[in-house]
């Protein structure tokens, strides 16, 4: 079986050459987006940007061409990502898998260049001083929890172990005057002293000296270097719903984070697509844990004709337990109301069946919201953020709360009653009233509640202290915190590393928010320059990546790297102090830390 595809313009030309004669075989794949047919066939069946086109009788060795675009026309296919996904034939001996296309960021054989700053790390600490001498280091004479933690993470990422029997001697000096995360480390040829006031501020002075070691080739150099970070959440995201990743791959994200100080990560296992945490009060949700061909959800985001898989409690113990001993909090997504549709289809007594509403999401979804009036829909929720927050230690649980599709419930008499009894004027009423509601059970419960952004609207909102993590740009974030929330800025313009890296169709990447290459990472502040008192509110940045065109684990790699080093940047260091020649130059100097770690990184 042969097969291609091409962007012809605004549309995509795909050939089909089969080595077998095949009798009206029908054409399935997926797409970013909701798909017709120019040419070559007919539109069977879709649902979202999955999509099945009924084709001709097919000749063994006789090429096909059918031309597919995008339903909405103000769509166009950008680069390689918005081509065919997870293709296949579905044909009356089965179905049969068509070669997948070249997928992820290729590589483009250009440095980064940059200017390399007198410390080789990243983040850059806030203050050096440094003599002008170099100590001899390739490992420390010391195993302290916090440096046996370190060199924990040296040996797993392939690097020489940080602890080493008469090594360069390494003193720990309680430091009650630091700050949380804060450290000093004095190199003087003689040895080395880390001053600390928690574990965490030993556990990152370690990680600074590891990664110096390696990007100074064992050739410290001597001075006295302080440091702190500016935000305490410095974190990542991971859609683990849209694509299953493996518990190794989060394990190994995790410890990429470390090296560079991030401290929180966002495990996004919830979405329209699956909810792939296993969950005792729900066992009917196994359901999701797969799709393609007989499943609940078809091959949609590149799931071809089987894909997808689930996280045991024992894996997710096994994440926190990792994250922890990195100084990493897993803060755990569940979605609430809207991103649901597999949910929808698993209980179906979450929608009313008296709704006439034709509500579609932005992914092309119908029906994919849960309704609050529904008595099964709380039951789903509270079973939900009840067993979910009992498995993560960490105090805050993230409820979702974006992208609700206009007009929803609008066609629902039981919400519109609901409304009536609240008081409520309309759907973004009648979602921070849910918000708030399912908020409230989690702060009784001695939970942080976080959303997106959205759960600010409505009359209500959702309250209860939460976090809001500002996505469409900073705006939103800027708002909410001037209404007193905390706030975690993760704009899409910035630190959305699914986002393509340049304009070149034969790049790879989703293009709605903005085009991010490795500058535009920094090229931002968190807080208003002119309003500077938000900074309270303002608790942290994050980046995020989201895996509608990811179909192997190592395509996220180079998305990410070196990207993320612009994250780490902005959540670290000090405001202002942020450079685009700087970043570029640390890009360069990390490229033989990414070859060490084995992670692939996308080139200049």
């Amino acid at each position: 079986m042969k097969f291609d595809a091409r962007i012809d313009g605004t549309a995509i030309r795909c050939t089909i050459t089969s080595d077998r004669a095949l009798t009206a075989p029908v054409f399935c794949f997926s797409c970013m987006a909701p798909m017709v047919v120019i040419d070559g066939g007919t539109r069977v069946h879709s649902l979202g940007g999955y999509t099945e086109i009924a084709l001709p009788d097919l000749a063994p060795g006789r090429p096909h061409t059918l031309t597919i675009a995008h339903e909405n026309p103000d769509y166009a296919p950008a680069n390689r990502a918005w081509l065919t996904l997870g293709p296949y034939l579905r044909t009356a001996e089965g179905p049969l898998p068509l070669p997948a296309l070249p997928a992820g960021v290729r590589r483009s054989g250009k440095a980064w260049g940059g200017t390399l700053p007198v410390l080789r790390l990243c983040p850059q600490p806030r203050d050096a001083s440094l003599t002008g001498e170099t100590l001899a280091c390739r490992g420390i004479d010391n195993t302290a929890e916090p440096i046996a933690a370190a060199d924990a993470l040296a040996r797993r990422c392939g690097m020489p172990p940080l602890i080493q029997p008469g090594g360069v001697p390494l003193r720990l000096e309680d430091a009650p005057d630091l700050a949380p995360e804060a450290h000093d480390l004095i190199i003087a040829p003689d040895g080395i002293t880390l001053r600390h006031a928690d574990r965490a501020g030993a556990f990152y002075g370690a990680v600074t000296l590891l990664t110096l070691i390696h990007t100074h080739d064992g050739q410290l150099p001597c001075g006295t270097i302080s440091d702190a970070p500016r935000f305490q959440w410095r974190g990542q995201h991971l859609d683990c719903a849209r694509h299953f990743y493996s518990v190794d791959t989060i394990l190994r994200l995790l410890d990429l984070m470390a090296l560079l100080k991030l401290n929180r990560f966002h495990w996004h296992f919830a979405d329209d697509e699956a909810f792939r945490l296993e969950l005792d009060s729900l066992p009917e949700l196994s359901a999701t844990h797969y799709r393609g061909e007989g499943e609940l959800i078809p091959g949609v985001f590149g799931g071809g004709i089987r894909s997808g898989g689930s996280y045991s409690r024992a894996d997710a113990d096994r994440v926190v337990a990792h994250a922890r001993a990195l100084n990493i909090e897993v803060m755990p997504e569940i979605e609430v109301p809207a991103h649901a549709l597999a949910l929808a289809r698993v209980f179906p007594d979450t929608r009313d069946p008296l709704e006439n509403g034709a509500e579609v999401s932005v992914q092309g979804y119908p029906a994919n919201v849960m309704n609050p009036a529904q008595p099964e829909s709380w039951r789903v929720w509270e079973a939900m953020a009840d067993e979910v927050a009992e498995i993560f230690p960490f105090s805050v649980l993230h409820l979702g709360c974006d992208e609700l599709p206009h007009g929803t419930w609008g066609g629902s008499p039981a919400a519109r009653k609901l409304m009536e009894a609240e008081g409520l004027d309309g759907t973004d009423d009648l979602q921070g009233w849910t918000m708030n509601r399912l908020a409230s059970r989690l702060v009784d419960m001695g939970k942080t509640p976080a959303a997106w952004e959205e759960a600010a609207r409505g009359k209500q909102g959702i309250g209860n202290d939460a976090i809001l993590f500002s996505w469409t740009g900073q705006g939103p974030g800027i708002a909410a915190a001037r209404d007193g929330y905390k706030v975690v800025m993760t704009p899409g313009q910035h630190h959305y590393l699914d986002m393509a890296h340049t304009g070149d169709p034969d790049d790879w990447g989703a293009s709605w928010a903005a085009i991010i290459g490795l500058e535009d990472t920094i090229n931002w502040d968190p807080v208003p320059a002119d309003e500077p008192e938000l900074e309270a509110n303002i608790i942290g940045v994050q980046g995020t990546f989201w895996s509608e065109f990811t179909t192997r684990d190592t395509e996220m790699e180079p998305m990410l790297a070196p990207r993320i080093l612009g994250v780490a940047t902005m959540g670290w260091q000090a405001k202002g102090t942020a450079s685009a020649e700087m970043l570029r130059g640390l890009a360069t100097c990390y490229d033989s830390l990414w070859k060490t770690l084995g992670w692939a990184a996308a080139e200049g």
